[in-house]
């Protein structure tokens, strides 16, 4: 099989983050591609108000219609920082004949290289990135030929991905502004439901 894994804090999970799964599971033929939510994310300190359940709910809620979605909890229940290498390590563990990628975005794929134990990814899985836009491109096909020179193989798609943050939808919430159209409507009614992210 070939199996994705695409983490992030998901602080929420928005539209941006489903139309890069599936463009990259139709690019691919990708089997699975596992959502995985952060514990806490090693590189930023981001909104600390939203339990990792709720993350998990919100995930589960956003993907439950696509079939070749799912939710994992290994980094949850792991717990402290999460760090790719040992995530794609336990991937390995539990499907060890398969094909691993990794979906980033593209500030992931430029710094990938300072990440702790990059050979240690690069052994596991196949980098995939797509650019924010189309003057981005070139910065990525440059950083492509630089992490082949490490051993690493890479997968850039160009296609066109919303650009919307979750810093963002968090800062409409805050400010009373609508987030319809960024985030599934699933999500967007857990949100309000629970309150998330008022202030």
């Amino acid at each position: 099989m070939k199996i994705a894994m695409f983490g992030g804090s998901f602080n929420p999970i928005h539209n941006g983050h489903i139309m890069l799964a599936k463009a990259f599971q139709k690019e691919l033929a990708l089997d699975k591609v596992l959502f995985i939510p952060t514990y806490i994310p090693p590189h930023k300190q981001g909104d600390t108000s939203v339990s990792p359940q709720q993350k998990l709910d919100m995930c589960r809620l956003a993907v439950k219609d696509m079939p070749f979605a799912e939710v994992s909890d290994i980094e949850i229940k792991r717990q402290g920082a999460s760090y790719t290498y040992m995530t794609l390590q336990e991937l390995k563990q539990l499907y060890p004949h398969d094909e691993i990628y990794l979906i980033t975005g593209a500030d992931m794929f430029m710094t990938i290289h300072q990440w702790k134990y990059p050979e240690i990814i690069f052994q596991l899985a196949t980098i995939c990135g797509v650019p924010r836009n189309d003057d981005d491109i070139s910065d990525l096909e440059k950083q492509a030929e630089f992490l082949h020179t490490l051993g690493a193989k890479t997968k850039i798609l160009n296609v066109n991905i919303m650009t919307v943050s979750s810093t963002q939808i968090r800062n409409n919430i805050a400010h009373g502004k609508k987030i319809s159209g960024l985030v599934p409507p699933s999500v967007e009614d857990y949100i309000l439901k629970n309150g998330l992210y008022i202030g």
